[in-house]
């Protein structure tokens, strides 16, 4: 079995192919694991456990317990979790963790190692891969693509495309925080269709960077500058050296097939990624288990065939479907909003209630506990003005 792809998905993919019984190939088109870096490295609580790690300063950079939510008026609505909700990482150390995780459990691995094309056969696949820079083929049944947003195997293997792509940038700056233990959240069109964030990895130095929407995405650039050069609530308290740059893209919307005969595709290939945040480690994590579990008995039992498979597809679903669904949904109605709709929402939820309701219930990776919450009967008092907000700004 060929696992492409070495990042958290495909690590623990592989990983879990291995366990359960299957030969792993891990190939990767990089030199080094880690790079480039294309994320905020801001995961839940949730994604460390997803990921079969604890906590530790290995990989972990800092402790995140609240947000600071900046309207685009410039209000500042504040949720104190009062104890780590995330963990700001290392993605480079991360990532040669989960590599590193997977070795130990019997796979074999390949760096420089670049897919090229698969080629069907009666009873197998040929994988055309640059090794080197030299051409080569492997023989394989079993092919998982968790080869990123722009995955070859799903390209190759006519899966389609996710609904929609985020364009991402982000810098590492100095940074002077007014709380090290809080991110900072601005939505509205500082950022179009998604928001802007400051994710602090010490009390002196951030994570600056925001997401806009595919239409305004060749200009994230020209976003990210006018948001440190005029946004009056970041002015002043950013520098002018860069200690980081990442640029990538976020995928929306699961694909409408994640597999095919003989193939798999797992994390950002398969648009497995949370519409609210965009963070991808969780529902990668709980879906690359379920790949390797599902691709290795494929293998074990000689039927590679996509009726076999499609119980990969059955499983992923149930487990987190409908909270990819509702995300989705709640990310739909935040690109309807004004400015002025966002600075009417943040208004009518900076009370007491919703703040400690948001604080009990808030969770990053799963925020279908708190919209369940706050939908209950005993609450629905606290949340006519929200939804007053939403409703005027929809209609």
């Amino acid at each position: 079995m060929v696992v492409a792809g070495a990042g958290p998905a495909g690590s623990i993919a592989a990983k879990y192919a291995a366990l359960n019984g299957a030969n792993v190939l891990l190939i990767e088109e990089h030199a080094a694991i880690g790079s480039p870096v294309e994320c905020t490295g801001l995961l839940g609580t949730r994604a460390i456990s997803e990921c079969d790690l604890d906590p530790c300063n290995d990989f972990i950079l800092n402790e995140i317990s609240g947000t600071f939510v900046y309207s685009p008026s410039g209000q500042c609505f504040d949720i104190d979790g009062k104890s780590a909700k995330a963990y700001v990482v290392s993605r480079k150390a991360l990532d040669k963790k989960l590599f590193s995780d997977a070795i130990d459990a019997g796979v074999d691995v390949s760096l420089r190692t670049k897919l090229v094309n698969i080629i069907w056969c009666n009873d197998h696949q040929e994988l055309i891969v640059l090794h080197n820079g030299i051409k080569k083929k492997i023989k394989t049944r079993m092919v998982i693509g968790a080869d990123g947003i722009k995955s070859k195997v799903a390209k190759i293997a006519g899966l389609g495309n996710v609904k929609e792509i985020i364009s991402g940038i982000q810098i590492e700056t100095p940074y002077r925080s007014k709380n090290s233990n809080f991110v900072e959240v601005f939505p509205g069109s500082v950022a179009p269709g998604f928001f802007a964030w400051t994710v602090p990895v010490n009390q002196n130095i951030s994570r600056i960077g925001l997401g806009v929407n595919g239409i305004e995405s060749p200009n994230a650039l020209e976003y990210l500058r006018s948001f440190l050069n005029s946004n009056p609530n970041v002015i002043g308290r950013h520098g002018d050296s860069l200690l980081d740059v990442a640029i990538g893209g976020i995928p929306l919307g699961p694909l409408k097939r994640t597999v095919s005969d003989g193939v798999l595709v797992v994390g950002d290939a398969a648009g497995q990624v949370k519409p609210t945040s965009g963070g991808g480690i969780y529902p990668g994590a709980i879906c690359a288990k379920i790949a390797g579990k599902v691709a290795a008995d494929s293998v074990s039992d000689e039927d590679t065939s996509s009726d076999y498979l499609c119980q990969y597809e059955q499983k992923w679903r149930k487990k987190i479907g409908p909270e990819l669904e509702m995300g989705m949904k709640l990310h739909e109605l935040a690109e309807k909003f004004s400015d002025d709709d966002w600075n009417n929402l943040l208004r009518s939820m900076d009370n007491v209630h919703m703040k400690k309701m948001i604080s009990q219930y808030g969770d990053i990776d799963k925020p279908s506990i708190l919209v369940k919450e706050m939908l209950t009967l005993r609450n629905s008092f606290h949340l006519m003005g929200p939804l007053k907000s939403v409703i005027r700004a929809v209609l």
